[in-house]
């Protein structure tokens, strides 16, 4: 009998052991259903992000390029502004600024994601004009930046006045060659407003108050260093009388210096626009007489600032002037200057 006990108590805590392990066994699954918790509270701020994105206004910037460091200074300023004013922008250029297809296609990418505005830089001032009349269509201002197009839609255009600049690139070539001699200029293009401007301003200016200086040559290198190198070495070589050279943006003041360099040409009066490290280097050690300098990031500053006003019915000015200095050896490390300059 006490070993029938024995037996039945032994069953007994088989019994309770089976029980408790079956009880137990369904809490295994607890991980998997622990993780996918785990996945959704990783994804809730990703969620969430994606919602306050979504929340604030979409400013594409499509400039002329994106390879110059100008264009990059213009790309600080645009990012400083959108952290700002809380609106996102992607910034965006061709590789070159010939590439006047390929701007077209990126503006038309923007627009088909229907943003809150557009900033744009034109490379031609008429062929984008049928696309922003489909911005205006659709009530989607347009803010021009450092190139206006041909057309009234832009609600504003943040640029430098760039006749008024080249007019005293011009002045300071004058003075430099002693008001007469053979001078050559060389541009970036003929279609953008800057291209035109800053050729018109300089030429001009000459016209019409120098008239004993003699402009031999005026090329378009499409800012691109090789090109505008070979196109510079060309005119130096077939005008060598040459006193002066005018360079009216960055890639096209790099080409007259590399031709130069290449030729020995020390006494040459090269003045140049925007800055950039080999600009500046060239005018510390005395091969660049000196150059206009924009204020990119204030470019890029202000032509999102007044997108952000135009979204909310702000008044904004049709014309954003953002200045322009001339700087040189005498002043290149004054603090108003190395404010605007980039390398």
């Amino acid at each position: 009998m006490k070993n029938k006990r024995v037996v039945l108590l032994l069953l007994g805590l088989l019994l309770i052991s089976a029980v408790v392990s079956a009880c137990a066994a369904p809490v295994a699954p607890a991980a998997p259903a622990g993780g996918e918790e785990a996945a959704a509270t990783e994804a809730a701020p990703a969620e969430a992000a994606a919602g306050d994105a979504a929340a604030k206004p979409y400013i594409p910037v499509i400039s002329k390029g994106f390879q110059h460091q100008f264009w990059q200074a213009v790309k600080l300023g645009s990012e400083q502004a959108a952290a700002d004013f809380n609106v996102d922008i992607t910034f965006e250029g061709p590789a070159t600024e010939s590439e006047v297809d390929k701007q077209i296609e990126m503006l038309t990418a923007a627009l088909a994601k229907n943003p809150a505005a557009i900033c744009f830089a034109a490379l031609d001032t008429q062929a984008a004009i049928p696309l922003l009349e489909e911005a205006q269509a659709k009530g989607i201002p347009v803010v021009g930046f450092d190139s206006g197009v041909d057309s009234d839609i832009p609600v504003a255009t943040a640029s430098t006045d760039n006749i008024a600049a080249a007019a005293l690139a011009a002045d300071k070539m004058a003075e430099l060659i002693g008001g007469e001699g053979q001078v050559a200029v060389l541009v970036h293009d003929q279609t953008s407003r800057t291209g035109i401007d800053r050729r018109d301003g300089f030429l001009n200016r000459m016209a019409e108050a120098y008239p004993n200086i003699e402009i031999v040559n005026v090329d378009y290198g499409a800012g691109d260093h090789l090109k505008s190198t070979d196109l510079a070495k060309a005119v130096m070589q077939a005008n060598p009388d040459l006193k002066g050279y005018f360079g009216a943006n960055e890639g096209s003041i790099i080409g007259v210096l590399n031709a130069a360099t290449e030729l020995g040409k020390e006494g040459l009066v090269i003045i140049g626009y925007d800055s950039g490290a080999q600009q500046i280097q060239a005018i510390r050690d005395g091969l660049q007489a000196g150059a206009i300098t924009q204020n990119p990031i204030g470019i890029g500053y202000k032509c999102v600032e007044a997108a952000v006003k135009a979204i909310n019915g702000e008044p904004v000015d049709k014309v954003i002037d953002t200045g322009f200095f001339w700087y040189d050896a005498s002043n290149i490390d004054a603090d108003e200057i190395k404010a605007v300059l980039y390398e």
